[in-house]
């Protein structure tokens, strides 16, 4: 065998064996493939991966939210991607729709803006959405929610409004948990620039841009179990975003949430002022007006105020138009004087538009600057 030969050999020889050696490892491979995505394999991982989500989220900062409405629920719904260690300390004032039927028919607190925070909150937010906020439409139960009438169920097994609420924070997967601010039937009263009286959520809603003072009564109400230690605990509290009058102000007019609060012990304060104006509760005040309200009803100026800086899409602005709400925006002189007055503002794009065509804060973007701020206090 001359040399030339005997290389040729040789080098077919080692083609083939590339060859099994290639054949080989791309079967080894494709069970490995069919060994990881098959049923078992893929559970462990979805095990594995939701392990490690848990534990980023239990160790995000502890958050107390406070308000009502939408807005609370909003916020909740972008600070869940981020920590579970969130306390959203919910209004209890709400006389509207089902809540105002159920409140007066059966003498128990309105669920609504409950009912809202913990769908926020629940892990599975689409299917439990649809769950508790379906909406009967006939007979006696039209105009209900599902999830309104399940807490009232649980109230009336219980015979406690804090304990249904409790029972559905555990039986939902919750990132976090809801509180009623207190559990004593109260009501918003407020005195108008003429001396006018209005009583109730749904007067002051529509009259709050002339209100010279407003309080609770009964007064007195305590705050509920929980909602203390939760102030205590927190190392950031949020104040809204909300309808001022009805949302945001009825919480910190609970006396000792409000002696709570002031406390040096107690974490920094952010208010998140609101998107828009509200007919008739707020028509005529500016972000400015806003923050000097939450100072005369806690006793103190937050440390921070987060204002939207973003532009309002025109087409649905003049909607909002023609129901008497407008953009609420920042100008130099309020910018300057809240300054003055010690409150860090905060400024960014926050403008989110829903499927419906409602201007509402972008949960995740509003959620990220709240973080921020806590992981920026936590170290200090």
């Amino acid at each position: 065998m001359n040399w030339w030969t005997a290389f040729t050999l040789g080098l077919l020889a080692g083609g083939v064996l590339t060859f099994v050696f290639f054949l080989v490892f791309r079967e080894e491979q494709q069970e490995e493939h069919k060994k990881s995505t098959s049923p078992m394999a893929r559970s462990r991982e979805r095990s594995i991966m939701s392990k490690a989500i848990n534990l980023r989220l239990a160790q995000g900062p502890r958050i107390v939210a406070i308000g009502g409405g939408t807005g609370l629920s909003t916020l909740l719904s972008g600070l869940k991607a981020y920590t579970k260690n969130i306390t959203a300390v919910v209004t209890v004032t709400d006389e509207g729709g089902s809540s105002g039927r159920l409140r007066y028919e059966w003498g128990m607190l309105p669920p609504g803006d409950i009912r809202n925070c913990l769908v926020a909150l629940a892990e599975n937010h689409d299917s439990i959405h649809k769950i508790l906020n379906f909406r009967f439409d006939r007979g006696d139960l039209a105009g209900h929610s599902l999830g309104n009438l399940i807490l009232l169920a649980v109230t009336e097994m219980t015979g406690d409004f804090r304990l249904a609420v409790e029972e559905l924070n555990n039986l939902l997967a919750m990132r976090g948990q809801v509180l009623p601010v207190t559990t004593e039937a109260v009501s918003i009263v407020g005195q108008t620039e003429e001396g006018e009286i209005l009583r109730g959520e749904l007067e002051i809603a529509k009259k709050g841009s002339r209100l010279k003072s407003i309080w609770i009564e009964p007064r007195g109400a305590k705050a509920a179990k929980g909602v203390l230690e939760a102030i205590d605990n927190a190392d950031l509290v949020v104040l809204g975003p909300g309808s001022l009058f009805t949302s945001v102000l009825p919480n910190i007019l609970i006396d000792d949430v409000a002696l709570k609060l002031r406390s040096e012990e107690t974490a920094p304060k952010v208010y998140v002022a609101n998107l828009m104006t509200q007919p008739g509760e707020t028509e005529d005040l500016s972000i400015l007006d806003h923050l000097k309200w939450v100072e005369k009803t806690l006793g103190i100026l937050p440390e921070y105020i987060v204002v939207n800086e973003g532009e309002m899409p025109k087409n649905h602005l003049e909607r909002y138009k023609k129901q008497g709400s407008k953009p609420l925006y920042m100008d130099r002189f309020q910018l300057n004087q809240i300054r003055r007055m010690g409150t860090k503002v905060i400024m960014g794009d926050f403008v989110h538009v829903s499927e419906e065509g409602t201007i509402r804060h972008h949960p995740q973007k509003l959620a990220e600057t709240i973080i921020k701020v806590a992981r920026e206090i936590r170290e200090g």
